[in-house]
């Protein structure tokens, strides 16, 4: 993703990092192979994606989770047994984050709101389970700050999904895996209904890029100092899109992990872009905050209005990203050529 990065980067540089999954028998799990096995009152296991079998004598009734994992859980139907949260979750007036999806925030204890923040005090009072998390970076967990992830870990067992340098769908499966293990109906009107959409959103932007074709996208994110252009060799989302046809641009010197190439403002037309995909987390500069920058107006993307809004840490259902396969499709449709 657009800076994703290890635990040591800074923020601005979160989605930066990253390196090849191997996945294999990462993906299946204890039990069937649906990725764990539960029963009332018995025994819980769970195969992570770091290769880690997680042994409960029970289901876990008290999860705590990186904001985007408890999102996605929600949205597979996972509810009562998430109790905690950490990441960004709240606006400054208060709002849930865009990130925090359907989340029910106020119900939630919030031990972390942004990158660096885990109250370890807060977390132990809640007496967890489990601790669910992204992990983009192995063996890593989003969020979890690495000079304290011993104390962390020494609290509850954790679950980690891999959530970079993947397809799209596969987090959302294997979201949606460790979802049925904690009691999820994946066969629930609500659930079906939203990967039925997923799938059709992803037929329509395929369609829309092969009517298309030589319609050049760029994934970026925007910095004051720095302009990011973002690879869909290591992006989940991007990678899906580009196997969909959009023809998305690669950079020519991404960083050691593979995630983005930065470039200095005065180089930010280096790529010439018919539409721009930016960043529209809450810590990245969004193109009211760009008036300053007259290498951003003169952007084609720009000048001909086709810049459209970037999740680059998508929350990992069909219900989370279906829209955002919609809305690339739409802008795809009727974005002009530049050049």
């Amino acid at each position: 993703m657009s800076n994703i990065g290890a635990q040591h980067l800074s923020r601005r540089g979160l989605l930066g990092a990253g390196g090849a999954l191997a996945l294999g028998a990462l993906i299946s799990a204890c039990g069937g192979g649906d990725g764990g096995t539960a029963s009332s009152g018995g025994a819980w296991t769970f195969t992570d994606d770091r290769g880690t079998k997680i042994d409960l004598k029970a289901r876990p009734e008290r999860v705590v989770a990186y904001t985007g994992a408890a999102a996605a859980l929600y949205d597979f139907g996972v509810d009562e047994q998430l109790v905690g949260v950490y990441g960004p979750t709240k606006l400054k007036d208060g709002k849930p984050d865009p990130q925090a999806g359907n989340l029910p925030v106020d119900r939630l204890e919030i031990i972390g709101n942004a990158y660096g923040e885990f109250n370890i005090e807060k977390y132990a009072a809640l007496r967890p389970d489990l601790l669910v998390d992204d992990m983009f970076v192995p063996p890593n967990l989003f969020y979890v700050p690495a000079e304290s992830k011993d104390k962390i870990f020494a609290l509850a067992r954790s679950v980690a999904i891999s959530t970079g340098a993947v397809p799209l769908p596969k987090p959302i499966e294997r979201t949606g895996a460790l979802a049925a293990a904690l009691g999820a109906d994946l066969k629930s009107a609500k659930v079906t209904a939203a990967k039925a959409r997923f799938e059709k959103a992803s037929e329509t932007l395929r369609a829309a890029a092969k009517a298309r074709p030589g319609l050049k996208v760029l994934a970026a994110s925007a910095s004051p100092d720095l302009f990011y252009a973002s690879s869909p060799g290591k992006n989940t989302d991007l990678i899906y899109y580009k196997s969909l046809g959009v023809d998305l641009i690669v950079p020519e010197k991404p960083s050691k992990d593979g995630y983005f190439e930065e470039l200095s403002w005065e180089n930010a037309g280096k790529y010439k872009a018919d539409v721009i995909m930016l960043d529209a987390r809450t810590q990245a500069l969004q193109p009211k905050d760009l008036g300053s920058k007259p290498s951003w107006k003169d952007l084609p993307a720009v000048k001909a209005g086709q810049v459209i809004t970037w999740q680059p840490e998508p929350r990992f259902s069909y219900e989370g990203c279906a829209p955002l396969l919609e809305a690339l499709a739409t802008t795809i449709q009727s974005a002009k050529k530049t050049a």
